[in-house]
């Protein structure tokens, strides 16, 4: 396990009344969401949406590092769609993901390389790699 040297942003929450069909809030008041069971009737969001837009989020980041190091400049509407599934094998819980990039006007091996760049180094993609499957997709 890698351990951190500098921490750069500690992410702070705290989720009460009930979990998956409670509410959730950072301590800096910048979300404030509540919280509904995946298929349920209720008006909030759920863990799986949640991890699917910071992944989203994240992998766009690191596929500009990537872009920067290559002095390629990303197309303005690069896109990520990120699907997370909430599962069970055996009746245990489990995740698996799918990252759909979306590269406008990118050469496909030049895609491929920074989306392969940026999987080696975005650290959502880091800590899934070898705990959940993951596919990663040039759409």
């Amino acid at each position: 396990m890698t351990r951190i040297e500098k921490v750069l942003y500690t992410g702070k929450t705290h989720t009460s009344s009930g979990g998956r069909d409670g509410e959730s809030r950072s301590t800096d008041g910048r979300l404030d969401i509540k919280l509904s069971s995946p298929g349920a009737a209720g008006t909030g969001t759920n863990p799986e949406q949640l991890f699917a837009a910071g992944w989203s989020a994240c992998f766009i980041g690191a596929m500009g590092l990537a872009a920067a190091q290559r002095k390629i400049k990303l197309p303005a509407d690069t896109a990520v769609d990120a699907e997370v599934d909430l599962g069970t094998t055996d009746g245990a819980y489990f995740l698996q993901a799918r990252l759909n990039v979306s590269l406008p006007g990118v050469e496909h091996e030049v895609a491929r390389a920074l989306v392969d760049a940026a999987h080696q180094t975005c650290p959502y993609s880091k800590a899934t790699r070898g705990n959940i499957g993951v596919e990663i997709n040039l759409v």
